[in-house]
């Protein structure tokens, strides 16, 4: 089931980027800027090549693990990005734990083969489903250090986020929106392109019903945004609601499948 179920490539390089990670995560406060900036590049870089060794492996793994994995990935991506125009953003320890917990769930769990035989336009549809889980989950990290910044300024204190917080409200709304339009054209080919991708028509599954509620609720956040101007911590809750959703869609049900009932689909 579990670390003999990987390559011994992707052991190590698991093993590797889990540590790199571990540093910054748990010495954030003794380590230089320089340093701990280092360390996260280092762990990002060995990260994508254990999610490569993964999915290029022999035989080629997939699961709700590796999922996470990549969403986890992207959203250190995103982070890093942002670091560059918000120098004092600081989500670091917080995203590096997340990292290092994220690749080693991944190594226990690697997932199940994939066939030989199924779609070529598969690994594209399900890269579709995974940016929009990247996407969403980085408007999740946006909320939560909003929510922080606005706790600060009601309690007089400096807020710690580096990003102003109309700023941050924002970003936290165009990442949902982006998220929104993969997750529509994710579910539309789903549905439309099921028979060609799955060998099977669309058939309403836990994993169909818990994406289209979490659409819905994403649809219900953006309409409210648009209409009456939600924000703060209504909006926020409406988002977490939408993303728990999204996470028990893909990633809860393939659980089920692959660690409690043991079954490869």
């Amino acid at each position: 089931m579990i670390l003999s179920s990987a390559s011994p490539a992707n052991v190590v390089l698991s093993l590797a980027a889990a540590l790199a990670y571990a540093v910054p995560a748990a010495a954030a406060a003794r380590l230089s800027e320089r340093g701990a900036r280092l360390a996260l590049l280092a762990a990002w870089l060995l990260h994508v090549l254990a999610i490569a060794a993964g999915l290029l492996g022999d035989p080629p793994r997939f699961g709700f693990a590796p999922a996470l994995s990549v969403t986890a990935w992207l959203v250190l991506t995103v982070y890093a990005v942002e670091r560059q125009m918000f120098p004092r953003l600081q989500a670091r320890w917080a995203l590096a734990g997340l990292g290092s917990a994220a690749v080693l769930l991944a190594l226990v769990f690697p997932g199940s083969t994939l066939h030989a035989t199924a779609s070529p336009w598969l690994p594209l549809h399900w890269a579709l489903g995974i940016a929009s889980y990247g996407l969403i989950a980085a408007a999740v990290v946006h909320a939560w250090l909003m929510t922080r910044a606005e706790r600060d300024i009601r309690q007089a204190t400096d807020p710690h986020a580096g990003i102003p917080l109309l700023t941050l409200e924002r970003l936290t709304f165009r990442f949902a929106t982006a998220g929104f339009a993969l997750l529509s054209a994710t579910l539309l080919a789903g549905v439309v392109f099921s028979e060609y991708l799955y060998g099977q028509p669309a058939r309403w599954d836990h994993k169909t019903i818990f994406s289209l509620l979490a659409w819905a609720v994403f649809a219900f956040l953006l309409l409210g945004r648009l209409r009456f101007g939600w924000r703060g911590r209504k909006a926020v809750r409406v988002l977490y609601t939408g993303s728990v959703l999204l996470l028990l869609a893909y990633a809860g049900s393939r659980f089920v499948l692959e660690v409690i009932l043991r079954r490869a689909a």
